[in-house]
Protein backbone atom coordinates (compact mmCIF):
# COMPACT_ATOMS: atom_id res chain seq x y z
CA UNK A 1 0.00 0.00 0.00
CA UNK A 2 2.96 2.10 0.83
CA UNK A 3 4.45 1.57 -2.53
CA UNK A 4 1.12 2.43 -4.32
CA UNK A 5 0.52 5.90 -2.39
CA UNK A 6 4.55 6.39 -2.71
CA UNK A 7 4.33 5.65 -6.64
CA UNK A 8 0.31 8.03 -7.07
CA UNK A 9 2.96 11.00 -4.92
CA UNK A 10 5.78 10.77 -7.48
CA UNK A 11 3.02 10.79 -10.51
CA UNK A 12 1.82 13.63 -9.09
CA UNK A 13 4.93 15.73 -8.50
CA UNK A 14 5.77 14.86 -12.06
CA UNK A 15 2.48 16.36 -13.63
CA UNK A 16 3.22 19.36 -11.94
CA UNK A 17 6.59 20.04 -12.98
CA UNK A 18 5.79 18.77 -16.74
CA UNK A 19 4.38 22.13 -17.69
CA UNK A 20 7.63 24.14 -16.15
CA UNK A 21 9.84 22.33 -18.39
CA UNK A 22 7.69 23.06 -21.12
CA UNK A 23 7.38 26.32 -20.05
CA UNK A 24 10.91 27.28 -19.64
CA UNK A 25 12.36 25.23 -22.22
CA UNK A 26 14.48 26.89 -24.61
CA UNK A 27 12.37 28.06 -28.00
CA UNK A 28 15.41 29.75 -29.67
CA UNK A 29 17.50 26.76 -29.45
CA UNK A 30 18.80 24.02 -31.86
CA UNK A 31 16.75 21.63 -30.60
CA UNK A 32 13.83 23.06 -30.57
CA UNK A 33 14.30 24.64 -33.72
CA UNK A 34 15.02 21.27 -35.85
CA UNK A 35 11.73 19.62 -34.01
CA UNK A 36 9.17 22.26 -34.47
CA UNK A 37 10.16 23.05 -38.40
CA UNK A 38 10.96 19.32 -39.39
CA UNK A 39 7.05 18.50 -38.65
CA UNK A 40 5.59 20.85 -40.39
CA UNK A 41 5.67 18.31 -43.03
CA UNK A 42 4.53 14.09 -42.18
CA UNK A 43 7.69 12.26 -40.65
CA UNK A 44 8.67 10.76 -43.86
CA UNK A 45 10.10 14.15 -45.61
CA UNK A 46 10.96 16.13 -42.57
CA UNK A 47 12.35 13.70 -40.59
CA UNK A 48 15.42 13.59 -43.89
CA UNK A 49 15.19 17.66 -44.68
CA UNK A 50 17.55 19.97 -43.96
CA UNK A 51 16.60 22.48 -41.07
CA UNK A 52 17.46 26.48 -41.53
CA UNK A 53 17.59 28.27 -37.87
CA UNK A 54 16.04 31.41 -37.44
CA UNK A 55 19.93 33.00 -38.20
CA UNK A 56 19.00 31.83 -41.73
CA UNK A 57 21.74 28.86 -41.53
CA UNK A 58 21.88 25.45 -41.67
CA UNK A 59 21.50 23.53 -38.34
CA UNK A 60 20.73 20.44 -39.42
CA UNK A 61 22.16 18.75 -42.98
CA UNK A 62 19.26 16.67 -44.92
CA UNK A 63 19.79 14.61 -47.74
CA UNK A 64 16.14 14.46 -49.11
CA UNK A 65 16.30 17.99 -50.87
CA UNK A 66 14.00 19.60 -48.80
CA UNK A 67 13.95 22.29 -46.45
CA UNK A 68 12.36 23.17 -43.47
CA UNK A 69 12.13 26.63 -41.47
CA UNK A 70 10.25 28.92 -40.00
CA UNK A 71 7.33 30.63 -42.17
CA UNK A 72 6.79 33.22 -40.06
CA UNK A 73 7.91 37.08 -42.08
CA UNK A 74 8.48 38.54 -38.42
CA UNK A 75 12.00 39.00 -37.09
CA UNK A 76 12.86 36.03 -35.37
CA UNK A 77 12.27 36.73 -31.47
CA UNK A 78 15.10 36.64 -29.17
CA UNK A 79 13.65 33.89 -27.10
CA UNK A 80 12.28 31.76 -30.00
CA UNK A 81 8.79 31.08 -31.19
CA UNK A 82 6.04 31.10 -28.45
CA UNK A 83 5.09 28.19 -30.28
CA UNK A 84 4.90 25.66 -33.44
CA UNK A 85 2.01 27.45 -34.53
CA UNK A 86 3.43 30.89 -34.15
CA UNK A 87 6.33 29.62 -35.98
CA UNK A 88 4.44 28.60 -38.62
CA UNK A 89 6.98 25.97 -40.03
CA UNK A 90 7.52 25.14 -43.71
CA UNK A 91 9.23 22.09 -45.47
CA UNK A 92 9.30 22.57 -48.78
CA UNK A 93 10.97 21.45 -52.22
CA UNK A 94 13.77 23.06 -54.03
CA UNK A 95 11.38 24.83 -56.71
CA UNK A 96 9.06 26.14 -53.53
CA UNK A 97 12.69 26.96 -51.88
CA UNK A 98 12.68 29.43 -55.01
CA UNK A 99 9.28 30.76 -54.47
CA UNK A 100 9.86 30.95 -50.52
CA UNK A 101 13.32 33.35 -50.90
CA UNK A 102 11.19 34.93 -53.54
CA UNK A 103 7.74 35.67 -51.75
CA UNK A 104 10.76 36.93 -48.41
CA UNK A 105 12.29 39.77 -50.76
CA UNK A 106 9.91 40.83 -52.46
CA UNK A 107 10.90 39.51 -56.15
CA UNK A 108 9.08 37.60 -58.92
CA UNK A 109 9.63 34.00 -58.05
CA UNK A 110 11.49 32.20 -60.98
CA UNK A 111 10.71 28.63 -60.90
CA UNK A 112 11.85 25.27 -63.40
CA UNK A 113 8.69 23.64 -62.31
CA UNK A 114 5.75 23.50 -59.82
CA UNK A 115 6.96 23.50 -56.23
CA UNK A 116 5.24 22.12 -53.01
CA UNK A 117 5.29 23.06 -49.76
CA UNK A 118 3.66 21.42 -46.53
CA UNK A 119 2.51 23.85 -42.89
CA UNK A 120 0.99 21.13 -40.92
CA UNK A 121 0.95 23.34 -37.92
CA UNK A 122 -0.91 26.28 -40.34
CA UNK A 123 -0.32 29.90 -40.03
CA UNK A 124 -1.03 32.90 -37.86
CA UNK A 125 -3.20 34.32 -40.11
CA UNK A 126 -3.25 36.99 -43.59
CA UNK A 127 -5.12 37.91 -46.25
CA UNK A 128 -6.05 36.10 -49.05
CA UNK A 129 -6.48 38.54 -51.91
CA UNK A 130 -3.13 40.49 -50.81
CA UNK A 131 0.09 39.36 -50.27
CA UNK A 132 1.71 40.02 -46.75
CA UNK A 133 -1.00 42.08 -44.81
CA UNK A 134 -0.18 40.44 -41.91
CA UNK A 135 -2.68 42.49 -39.44
CA UNK A 136 -6.71 41.24 -39.54
CA UNK A 137 -7.55 44.91 -39.01
CA UNK A 138 -5.91 45.61 -42.20
CA UNK A 139 -6.67 43.15 -44.27
CA UNK A 140 -9.72 42.87 -46.95
CA UNK A 141 -13.11 42.61 -45.51
CA UNK A 142 -13.84 38.66 -45.37
CA UNK A 143 -10.42 37.66 -46.24
CA UNK A 144 -8.59 36.57 -43.19
CA UNK A 145 -7.85 33.36 -43.11
CA UNK A 146 -5.77 31.89 -40.16
CA UNK A 147 -5.16 28.71 -41.43
CA UNK A 148 -4.36 25.03 -39.47
CA UNK A 149 -2.89 21.93 -41.60
CA UNK A 150 -2.33 22.59 -45.14
CA UNK A 151 -0.27 21.11 -48.32
CA UNK A 152 0.54 24.04 -51.11
CA UNK A 153 1.48 23.73 -54.96
CA UNK A 154 3.54 27.04 -56.00
CA UNK A 155 3.14 26.99 -59.82
CA UNK A 156 6.00 28.18 -62.51
CA UNK A 157 2.85 29.72 -64.24
CA UNK A 158 0.50 31.56 -61.32
CA UNK A 159 -1.33 32.64 -64.40
CA UNK A 160 -2.60 29.20 -64.49
CA UNK A 161 -4.64 29.36 -61.75
CA UNK A 162 -6.56 32.96 -63.10
CA UNK A 163 -10.11 30.84 -63.36
CA UNK A 164 -9.83 29.04 -60.07
CA UNK A 165 -12.01 29.47 -56.91
CA UNK A 166 -10.17 31.54 -54.44
CA UNK A 167 -13.10 30.90 -51.43
CA UNK A 168 -11.55 29.25 -48.49
CA UNK A 169 -14.79 28.31 -46.77
CA UNK A 170 -15.83 25.10 -49.03
CA UNK A 171 -12.84 23.13 -47.70
CA UNK A 172 -11.70 22.13 -50.88
CA UNK A 173 -8.32 23.59 -52.47
CA UNK A 174 -8.54 27.31 -53.39
CA UNK A 175 -6.40 30.22 -54.67
CA UNK A 176 -4.30 32.80 -52.42
CA UNK A 177 -2.93 35.64 -53.70
CA UNK A 178 -4.79 35.52 -56.91
CA UNK A 179 -3.31 37.43 -59.74
CA UNK A 180 -0.28 37.85 -58.46
CA UNK A 181 3.10 36.29 -59.29
CA UNK A 182 2.68 34.75 -55.63
CA UNK A 183 -0.75 32.66 -56.59
CA UNK A 184 -0.59 29.53 -55.05
CA UNK A 185 -3.15 26.64 -54.18
CA UNK A 186 -3.93 25.63 -50.99
CA UNK A 187 -5.16 22.47 -50.38
CA UNK A 188 -6.63 22.00 -46.63
CA UNK A 189 -5.83 19.14 -44.24
CA UNK A 190 -7.86 17.76 -41.63
CA UNK A 191 -8.29 20.22 -38.42
CA UNK A 192 -7.70 23.26 -41.40
CA UNK A 193 -10.43 25.07 -39.72
CA UNK A 194 -9.19 24.97 -35.85
CA UNK A 195 -7.91 28.43 -35.92
CA UNK A 196 -10.95 29.72 -37.60
CA UNK A 197 -14.37 27.38 -37.05
CA UNK A 198 -16.34 30.09 -38.52
CA UNK A 199 -15.36 29.61 -41.84
CA UNK A 200 -15.73 26.04 -42.00
CA UNK A 201 -18.08 24.67 -44.48
CA UNK A 202 -21.66 24.84 -42.86
CA UNK A 203 -22.56 21.33 -45.41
Amino acid sequence: MKKIILAKLIFIIFLAYVPALAENYDHSSDDWQIKAYSSAAPSFIGKYASILGGNGKVIKKGSNGWTCQSGNPRPFPENGWKDYHEAMPTCHDAQAMKWMMAYSNGTKPKLEKDGWMWMLHGDVGEDNLVPMVLNKKDSTPGEWIESGPHLMLMPKDPSALNNYSTDFTTGAPYVMFPGTDYAHVMIPSEGYYHYQEESEPKK
